[in-house]
């Protein structure tokens, strides 16, 4: 299925540790590339976010963003540096003696002391668990988005691939009276210089003129092409490059056709035929 990689996720948890939320955003890109911001509590989460996004996603730059939010009191469980507390009422009750004045330490004041608090880290594990359990979610959003997407693209596609081929039909059709008046034309022009004239010479000239102004085996090369287009969209897995060189070589016809274009009409179908390439070259470039 044709995907697009323009999308958007957004996805949340809420419980007993905090808050989660993820935000998926990918654009195109030639390659995979993502962008993982995590807290720096989560920061072991980098390697299994990484091969999750590789497993469901081929090519665009996507930032994951991971945001946690913990409940209050939640952030761990404070307890007394015992040792440190001793040390510094011995030293506080030194101090009072030297001054000859009776230590008063109030505990107030005692815990404001650096060091005397500890703050126990929280058990983050069930956090990261749900975390990932989460980022599979948001990648499912994500993936159905750019699929939605992708159809629509793979749609505009066929439908400009269905307006190609009617134009490479129209060039076929005219080819014929545009070889038989540039060919009176030049008979006409022979005809008024009076000249001798080589019959089996003149149609030599009239026949390499001909194949210089053939435009059969570009109009045949262009139908393989759009038959290629189609048979590639409706290919599984990342497409985009392959429809990109395909957009290249449609080119390359379509500006064939119109260096040799002696005729006003098939030089406006070329330019059309141009501006249906170009339409789909840039949709080419959100595909997967």
């Amino acid at each position: 299925m044709t995907k697009s990689m323009t999308a958007f996720a957004r996805e949340s948890s809420t419980g007993t540790e905090g808050e989660l939320t993820w935000e998926l955003r990918s654009v195109n890109h030639r390659y995979l590339e993502p962008f993982v911001r995590l807290s720096e509590d989560l920061r072991a989460l980098e390697p299994a976010v990484r091969e999750r996004v590789a497993a469901r996603v081929g090519r665009g730059k996507l930032d994951c963003n991971l945001r946690f939010t913990p409940v209050q009191g939640a952030s761990g469980n404070l307890s007394i540096n015992r040792h440190y507390l001793a040390q510094l009422l011995a030293a506080g009750g030194e101090v009072a003696e030297l001054l000859g004045r009776k230590a008063q330490p109030d505990p107030f004041e005692l815990l404001r002391w650096p060091g005397v608090l500890q703050d126990q880290a929280p058990d983050l594990g069930p956090v990261m668990e749900r975390a990932l359990a989460l980022l599979d979610e948001a990648l499912t959003s994500l993936v159905a988005t750019r699929e939605r997407e992708g159809t629509r693209l793979a749609h505009l596609i066929r439908e400009r691939c269905d307006k190609l081929a009617v134009c490479a039909s129209q060039v076929r059709e005219r080819m014929p009276r545009v070889m038989e008046e540039v060919r009176r034309r030049i008979l006409d022009r022979l005809e008024e210089i009076r000249a001798e004239l080589d019959s089996n010479r003149l149609e030599q000239e009239l026949a390499l003129l001909a194949q210089r102004l053939d435009v059969d085996e570009e109009m045949d090369r262009m139908d393989a092409h759009i038959a290629e287009v189609r048979s590639v969209l409706e290919g599984r897995g990342p497409v985009g490059r392959r429809l990109d060189f395909l957009m290249q070589e449609l080119n390359r016809e379509a500006n064939t056709l119109g260096s040799k274009s002696s005729d006003i009409e098939i030089t406006r179908t070329a330019v059309e035929m141009k501006v249906l390439i170009e339409q789909m070259r840039e949709q080419v470039q959100n595909i997967e």
